[in-house]
């Protein structure tokens, strides 16, 4: 009996993310200066410059550098993690392969920027008056699209697929 596909394929689309993340950065260092926020939709969005030594929020981006190695390998970790759950996991799988592969195409995107600079690249600032939201990028954006997905699929459509019988 020959093996089923596996999801493997979809790495193709982390491959994009990582790809997409990578030349809105590099276009993100050429074109903008650090902290100055040009504005993209007054009031809502602007393009700023910004460099996250740290995690999400930019938890602990005030250390003393160890980090940078801390969420290299956390990086890594989750991204082998979940590619071996695409690698049992059936091709036509896209509810749990779609976040997946934005969820790896992310932790590569952001794992580059940390072996190459030190800190992550942001370039993306959304803001309400004097609130603003951490500045973020593309890669970002897939892991949390991709965790959003995994639990809207997960468990608010899992069992309603499984009572349906797929």
């Amino acid at each position: 009996m020959a093996p089923r596909p596996n999801a493997l394929a979809w790495l193709a689309l982390s491959l994009l993310v990582v790809g997409l993340d990578q030349l809105t950065k590099h276009v993100a260092l050429l074109e903008l200066r650090p902290y100055e926020p040009h504005a993209v939709i007054p009031g809502l969005l602007n393009w700023t410059l910004a460099f996250n030594p740290g995690a999400a929020f930019s938890f602990l981006a005030g250390e003393s550098g160890w980090q940078r190695w801390l969420f290299t390998a956390l990086a890594i970790g989750v991204s082998a993690l979940l590619a071996t759950w695409l690698a049992r996991l059936p091709r036509g799988d896209w509810r749990n392969a779609l976040p997946l592969s934005l969820i790896i195409g992310g932790a590569l995107g952001n794992l580059i920027d940390r072996l190459r600079f030190g800190h992550v690249t942001d370039f993306v600032q959304v803001y309400w008056g004097d609130w603003s939201f951490p500045a973020f990028n593309v890669a970002d954006s897939a892991i949390s699209i991709g965790a959003v997905l995994l639990v809207v699929f997960g468990f608010l459509l899992g069992g309603k697929a499984a009572a349906k019988g797929g």
